[in-house]
């Protein structure tokens, strides 16, 4: 079909949108999170996304893949998400026992962070790194302590720990 146009006049889209609709395959700031359809000026599109590998073009059959690839996501989101509960059910049943040096007094010659309760519970098979362990600050002194461990943004669960002095031969 061929579009007659008078001298002066611009040729439209048909949407009258106008641009291009990619489907990114990376998350871009300002403009989308992967997998969503989007549409930018064409060159854009052609000097920037598409060369860069941040973008396709929607075809139907792309749009299929990338809804069969977000449905096996989720599934292994939601996986991922029941052995994470189950992991923070485990530690709150667990207490962690840490030996230190101390004084009479019960003071700590050091003291003890988030890695130290970290590396005590990986010792017991329960995959927590130290920045899950959300301590308020060091451990300077005997006792018992109850430590948040926050495992995702909705699983949280708490651990004690039992700060005893070293056992010395005499």
């Amino acid at each position: 079909m061929v579009v007659q146009r008078k001298r002066g006049q611009r040729i439209r889209s048909a949407d009258r949108k106008g641009g291009v609709e990619l489907m990114l395959a990376e998350d871009v700031p300002k403009l989308g999170n992967q997998g969503e359809i989007i549409r930018v000026k064409p060159g854009f599109a052609r000097n920037y996304l598409i060369p860069m590998g941040l973008a396709t073009v929607a075809t139907p059959a792309n749009k299929m893949m990338v809804e069969s690839h977000r449905k096996r996501q989720e599934e292994a989101q939601i996986a991922r998400r029941k052995s994470i509960k189950a992991l923070g059910d485990k530690i709150k049943n667990y207490s962690v026992t840490l030996e230190a040096n101390a004084t009479d007094e019960g003071q700590l010659y050091g003291s003890i962070v988030a890695s130290d309760v970290s590396k005590a519970l990986k010792s017991a098979n329960y995959e927590v790194e130290a920045s899950h362990v959300q301590m308020e600050g060091p451990i300077k002194s005997l006792g018992m302590y109850t430590i948040p461990i926050i495992l995702d943004h909705d699983v949280k669960t708490e651990v004690k720990v039992w700060v005893v002095p070293t056992a010395s031969i005499k």
